[in-house]
């Protein structure tokens, strides 16, 4: 399991990567969240402890825009403030938990072994169609020899088209399975993620292919 540390506390986030390394993880460091958003925007990491109070980029920002870009790493809030508001905005902005400063080291130790545990919990069947393989855990759409990385809504709609082989998926289940909210724009958004997903099948030179039933939904076909 490999681990981004973003914390300003220079001496407490390398105890915390000395004592992480210790137990087994992989380790990265930044003191600041311009850099932090850096490393987790170009790295691969199964889980991202987090400080609120940073320079350069607060920590709620970066966990903003992480979850606009869909990126699904769980994520530990470590905030020095303890006030029931600033708890929700962490949670509200897409943290996983949240650890107030000073915390127990067992503590931090037990919330990265429950983060794990619902990592690994995941099933470990990825579903296929034809040439392509949805793998589950890194959110990919695999080819033969070809990747490509999804997107959070992207993936959910590959998902369900996958497993709704041999019927449409009509927009109204897109709509209701993925967004929040019923009104037109959900709707013309569907359209949209529909073009993303056809131009990364494209990508990967899939021969699979996303067909549209006009007025109903879509379904895919291919080999």
């Amino acid at each position: 399991m490999k681990i981004l540390i973003v914390e300003d506390e220079k001496g407490l986030a390398e105890a915390l990567g000395e004592i992480l390394k210790r137990e087994g993880y992989s380790v990265d460091l930044a003191f600041d969240g311009k850099s932090g958003l850096e490393k987790v925007l170009t790295g691969r990491y199964d889980c991202m402890i987090l400080d609120i109070m940073l320079p350069l980029m607060n920590g709620l920002d970066v966990l903003s825009y992480i979850r606009v870009k869909e990126m699904d790493i769980p994520v530990l809030l470590l905030t020095a403030k303890s006030e029931v508001e600033d708890k929700i905005n962490g949670l509200d902005c897409g943290a996983d938990d949240y650890l107030t400063k000073p915390f127990e080291t067992g503590e931090l130790l037990a919330r990265i072994r429950a983060i794990s545990r619902r990592l690994n919990s995941s099933p470990d069947i990825n579903p296929k169609f034809g040439d392509i393989t949805l793998e589950l855990k890194k959110c990919e759409l695999i080819c033969g020899g070809n990747t490509v990385v999804l997107g959070r809504k992207e993936f959910r709609m590959m998902e369900l088209l996958i497993s709704n082989t041999g019927h449409i998926v009509t927009k109204e289940t897109f709509v209701n399975e993925i967004w929040e909210s019923g009104d037109e724009s959900a709707y013309n958004n569907v359209e949209v993620y529909i073009s993303f997903l056809r131009k990364k099948l494209q990508l990967i030179h899939s021969g699979v292919q996303i067909k549209t039933r006009r007025g109903i939904g879509y379904c895919l076909e291919g080999s």
